[in-house]
C-alpha cells in the first residue's frame, strides 16, 4: 500500500460541484495463444489447460474486496480484456457476470464488451456468449494481409478475420468493433487503405484504427522491424481519416471511429474521468469516494501470484493529490475530439475550474486548446500535438 493510501491523506479541498461519477468494471483475462512481438499488455501464453475455475474464483474474491468502492452505484459497462478473453468458456464468463450482477448490480442498458481474436472464433461459442448478455465484441484483426499478419506474429489469416465478422453477426452481435493497425512493417499507403477498405466492407459499428508503436519490454523494442517513413505515415493517416469519414465513421477520439450511436460507452467512461473497478491479474482501477478522494489501484501482475492465496490481490494504490488532478483529467478528456463540458472538470475532480485557468490560457495562446468557454477541447493542432498540450497541465 502506498503512503498516501496508508495515511489517508486528503486530496485537497473539494468544491460543492463534485459528484460520484458513473461506475464501470474491467475484467482482465491474462492468457493468449501466443504473445505478439508488439504487445506490451499483461498477457501470457496459455498452457495446455487454462485454470478457469480457479481464476473465476479469484476474480470474484477480488471483486468482493473492492465492494467498498461501489458506494451504491450500478455498473454502466463491463469490458473483458486481455490477453484473449474468448479463450474462456461461456460457462466461466457466465459465472463472472453473475458475480458482478449479484455483488454490484447492472444498469438496465449496460454495455458488456468481450475482446476476441479471429483465431479463437467458434460460432456456437459466441452465440452462447451473446445469450449471457454480452452485447458487444471487439475483434482484434490488425490486418487482413498475410505478410503483415506474419510480421505481427498473429495466429489468424485474412480469411479468418473476414469470417469472424460474419460469425459475430450470425451469433447475434449487431454491435462490434474491429481493431486495425497501420504503420506496419514495410506497409505502403495502398496496403493500409486496402486494409481499411476490407474493414469497412465488413460493416462494423465501430473501428479502432491506430498506428503501430514500439513499446518497451516487447520483442519489437529490442528487434525493431522496418517501419514506414514519417511522410508515408502522415499520408496514411490523412487518406485513412478521409476514407473513414466518407464511409460514415465519425472520429470521436484519437484512434476511435464510430457510426451513429455506437461510440464505445466503456471507453467514453475512461475518457470522461469516470470510475472503474479493475479485477484480474494486473488490472488497474480508478475509484472515487463520496468525499471526493480519488484513488488509483493496481492488482498483482503475474497470474501465478494472483492465484496464490498467500498473496494479496492488490499490489498498490495511489491517492491523487490536488496537483495531480489537472493532468490526470486532461490526459483522458483531451483524447476526445469534441472534448468535454467545462463543468465536468469540477464534477469529476472536486477542484474549481479556476485552478486550471492559467494553464488553459497558455494552451489557447499556443493554438492547442480551443477558445471555447463551454468546453475543454483540443484544436486540430492540439490533437496532432497532444503531448505538447498535456504538458501545460503537469504540476
Amino acid at each position: 500500500m502506498s503512503q498516501a493510501g496508508s495515511h489517508g491523506l486528503d486530496a485537497g479541498p473539494v468544491v460543492s460541484g463534485f459528484r460520484l461519477p458513473p461506475l464501470s468494471a474491467y475484467v482482465h483475462i491474462p492468457w493468449c495463444v501466443r504473445k505478439c512481438p508488439y504487445c506490451d499488455f499483461n498477457s501470457h501464453a496459455a498452457g495446455p489447460e487454462l485454470p478457469e475455475d480457479a481464476y473465476v474464483e479469484a476474480l470474484l474474491a477480488d471483486l468482493k474486496a473492492d465492494e467498498r468502492h461501489v458506494h451504491g452505484r450500478k455498473l454502466t459497462s463491463i469490458f473483458f480484456g486481455g490477453g484473449t478473453p474468448s479463450l474462456f468458456s461461456a460457462s466461466a464468463l457466465g459465472h463472472i457476470l453473475e458475480g458482478l450482477e449479484r455483488q454490484v448490480g447492472f444498469e438496465h442498458d449496460i454495455e458488456i464488451t468481450l475482446e476476441a481474436n479471429p483465431g479463437t472464433f467458434e460460432q456456437a461459442k459466441f452465440a452462447d456468449y451473446r445469450s449471457l448478455g454480452i452485447n458487444r465484441l471487439s475483434i482484434g484483426v490488425q490486418s487482413f494481409q498475410a505478410e503483415k499478419l506474419k510480421a505481427l506474429g498473429r495466429i489468424h489469416d485474412g480469411d479468418e478475420a473476414v469470417r469472424a465478422a460474419d460469425m459475430a453477426r450470425k451469433a447475434g452481435f449487431d454491435n462490434f468493433n474491429l481493431d486495425l493497425m497501420h504503420g506496419l512493417p514495410q506497409q505502403s499507403v495502398a496496403d493500409a487503405l486496402a486494409d481499411l477498405e476490407q474493414a469497412i466492407a465488413l460493416n462494423p459499428t465501430h473501428l479502432s484504427w491506430y498506428q503501430l508503436t514500439m513499446e518497451p519490454n516487447t520483442v519489437f523494442w529490442s528487434q525493431p522491424p522496418e517501419l514506414p517513413e514519417d511522410d508515408a505515415l502522415w499520408e496514411i493517416q490523412e487518406a485513412g481519416q478521409a476514407r473513414l469519414a466518407e464511409a460514415g465513421f465519425v472520429q470521436y477520439e484519437t484512434s476511435a471511429y464510430a457510426r451513429d450511436g455506437k461510440r464505445a460507452r466503456h471507453n467514453l467512461n475512461y475518457w470522461t474521468f469516470g470510475d472503474f473497478l479493475g479485477i484480474g491479474a494486473g488490472a488497474h482501477a480508478k475509484l472515487s469516494s463520496p468525499e471526493g478522494r480519488i484513488l488509483r489501484t493496481w492488482k498483482t501482475r503475474l497470474p501465478k501470484d494472483y492465484l496464490n492465496p498467500d498473496k494479496p490481490f492488490q499490489a498498490g494504490e495511489r491517492l491523487l493529490e490536488a496537483d495531480d488532478l489537472p493532468f490526470e483529467f486532461m490526459m483522458n478528456a483531451l483524447r476526445l475530439v469534441e472534448g468535454v463540458p467545462s463543468s465536468l472538470y469540477e464534477e469529476r475532480t472536486g477542484q474549481p475550474l479556476q485552478s486550471i485557468a492559467e494553464a488553459c490560457r497558455e494552451a489557447r495562446a499556443k493554438g492547442l486548446l480551443a477558445d471555447d468557454n463551454e468546453r475543454l477541447r483540443p484544436t486540430e493542432r492540439g490533437q496532432l500535438f497532444l503531448n505538447d498540450l498535456l504538458q501545460h497541465f503537469l504540476a
